[in-house]
């Protein structure tokens, strides 16, 4: 028994000795399988780094070969291009020296022609000389004297021909100027059709029943008093059913009244302070239908660079009525045919259009200001920097000022157009030969005044005075009377303009 753990102990060992031998064979072993797997790694990655290569350098060699292809082509191309060129370079200087060539030829044939001339002008001074001499051997005449006689004669000969053919030239073109000038000014006339609008001094309100007139008087008559005092025109308030009159010859005015007193009907509340605060609405409100009106008129005419303060005072005219013509309607019409006007005589229509919008705008402030309207327009366009033309074309309209361009002829011609057409002015007769009547007898009836005459549709008022009787200083002091008779007796809407005429012809009749 002693022996056995012995021979446990050495068969433990060589177990182990035989377990670690197999281990490390086995290990081996798996060594051996590694390294040949990974020689086959390294043959195939050889293998395909070398098809790579293969691979690369074939494309590398095709790529080389198409690019030395394009530049084949690209220089064959540019070898033509330059043969072109050189040909078409060889045949340009082919045609200079050819060119050349025939300028020299042609040098001297003028030349030669020069020399051929010096002598033909040689000899036709010669010719010259010998005919002069034989004129005066036979005529006892110098060249100039005969020439003179000659011309005569021919003139004598001449002179009714010349004068028949030239008064028919003349009547020709009298003619064809006259047709030409009425075929514009027909052409012009007929684009515009504009209906006249009657003129009014008084606007009627309905009012909803007969308690509303004492309404508007007020206790007192302190609403109608404060209405007509905030307002500037008449309230009449009589027995007529149904309505009140307003009464102005304002007709900004009277439309604000009408504004204001429609709104006092409709509300019911009429007190004073009720009065002021709707007729500032309604100035408020007329306001902006001025500028509104303005800037639609320029808008219609494609004007720009236009000034606001000239933009509403252009909107103001269409409350103004002269010859019950509407003063902005006018206006409108008048800078369309000047615009007309002017491209059919080759002149620039916008300038004709601004004279035509702005020849009356003076109507708008000339109440407020001293002096006539085209003068009060004047000064506004030059304070606004108006092209000079357009200034002196409206200054010179009625007069004031000579003309300076033709474009003041331009607006007479069209402002005596939108006056003069038929159907632009429905005046009536009566009314207007009332005004001229009034006018002229305001003037007859100062000492001293031989006659007077009323023109431009009584803008103007011319009075003759006897020289014999009447001197200079007292000329002027009649001026300044029959102004202040005017002033204070007449009611006209615009401004009228006072001449007076002091003069002595003598006439003698030779026998």
């Amino acid at each position: 028994m002693p022996e056995s753990p012995i021979l446990l102990y050495s068969a433990f060992a060589l177990c182990s000795i035989f377990g670690v031998g197999g281990v490390f064979f086995l290990a081996l072993r798996l060594v051996k399988q590694a390294e040949e797997r990974y020689k086959k790694l390294i043959d195939i990655s050889e293998a395909d780094s070398a098809s790579q290569i293969r691979r690369i350098k074939v494309e590398e060699k095709e790529t080389y070969e198409r690019k030395a292809r394009e530049l084949e082509d690209k220089l064959g191309n540019r070898e033509s291009e330059i043969e072109t060129r050189e040909t078409e370079f060889l045949k340009k200087q082919e045609l200079l020296e050819l060119g050349a060539r025939e300028i020299e030829s042609k040098q001297v044939d003028l030349l030669e022609q020069e020399d051929a001339l010096a002598l033909n002008e040689h000899d036709v001074q010669k010719l010259t000389r010998l005919y002069r001499m034989r004129l005066y051997r036979l005529t006892g005449m110098t060249f100039a004297e005969a020439k003179d006689i000659l011309f005569k004669e021919i003139e004598r000969d001449s002179r009714d021909e010349i004068n028949a053919k030239y008064k028919e030239m003349l009547n020709r073109s009298e003619a064809e100027i006259q047709t030409e000038a009425q075929r514009i000014l027909i052409d012009v006339m007929q684009r515009f059709s504009v209906s006249p609008t009657q003129e009014r001094g008084a606007t009627l309100i309905s009012i909803p029943n007969e308690e509303m007139k004492g309404r508007l008087i007020g206790k007192d008559g302190r609403n109608i008093k404060s209405f007509e005092n905030t307002t500037g025109v008449t309230l009449m308030i009589d027995d007529t059913p149904g309505s009140v009159l307003i009464s102005s010859f304002d007709p900004m005015r009277r439309e604000i009244a009408k504004i204001a007193l429609e709104t006092l009907v409709n509300d019911g509340r009429i007190h004073p302070s009720s009065i002021e605060a709707e007729v500032e609405k309604a100035e408020n409100d007329i306001n902006r239908m001025v500028m509104e009106k303005g800037e639609d008129a320029v808008r219609q005419l494609n004007l720009t660079h236009v000034h606001s303060e000239l933009v509403s005072l252009v909107g103001k005219l269409a409350f103004r009525l002269s010859n019950n013509q509407n003063t902005l309607t006018h206006s409108i019409e008048v800078a369309q045919l000047c615009g007309i006007l002017a491209s059919e005589l080759g002149m620039d229509p916008i300038i004709g259009k601004r004279i035509g919008l702005f020849h009356d705008i003076g109507k708008s402030i000339s109440h407020e200001i001293e002096g006539s309207h085209s003068k009060v327009a004047s000064q506004l366009l030059k304070k606004h920097s108006e092209d000079p033309r357009v200034v002196n074309a409206v200054e010179a309209s009625h007069g004031d000022v000579p003309d300076e361009s033709v474009y003041a002829a331009l607006l007479k011609v069209a402002d005596s157009l939108s006056a003069a057409r038929p159907g632009a002015r429905a005046d009536s007769m009566d009314g207007y030969i009332q005004r001229v009547q009034s006018l002229e007898a305001v003037a007859k009836n100062i000492e001293g005044v031989d006659e007077v005459f009323a023109i431009q549709a009584g803008r103007e008022l011319r009075v003759i005075v006897s020289p014999e009787k009447t001197s200079d200083i007292e000329a002027e002091k009649i001026a300044i009377a029959i102004r202040n008779r005017v002033e204070t007796e007449l009611d006209y809407p615009d401004t009228i303009k006072l001449t007076i005429i002091r003069e002595k012809r003598f006439v003698e009749i030779a026998r």
